[in-house]
């Protein structure tokens, strides 16, 4: 037996995880995230929001996530991010990092990154 679910039904599913902290853009944006997964692999997922969340993170921003994965002190420089680099090519910098290690998501107000 089994439920097919709409995106709403899954963000619900994702937000009402007392033990996550998405925020509504975020947990639709992972929702259509794994929507679109199931349709490229033709594998039927079964949604288990804790898997996910342990899984995947939320922020605030690319800048938020570098920080908090590096530490402090040396985040620009495992980027390779220089003085001179403006605000797009170091988010183009961290999102390059993200990419050839996990997956991101970015939506309107933050980014979901996968577990790596």
């Amino acid at each position: 037996m089994k439920t097919t679910l709409s995106t709403s039904d899954i963000a619900h599913a994702l937000k009402s995880d007392e033990n996550a902290a998405w925020t509504w853009n975020g947990a639709r944006a992972l929702a259509e995230y794994l929507e679109e997964y199931e349709e490229e692999t033709g594998e039927e997922m079964e949604l288990d929001v804790v898997a996910i969340r342990c899984d995947f993170s939320e922020y605030s921003s690319l800048d938020d996530w570098a920080r908090e994965y590096f530490s402090a002190s040396i985040w620009e420089e495992e980027l390779d991010i220089e003085s001179d680099d403006d605000d797009d090519a170091v988010a183009d910098k961290i999102r390059e990092y993200i990419q050839d290690h996990g997956t991101v998501i970015e939506f309107d107000g933050g980014i979901i990154v996968s577990s790596f």
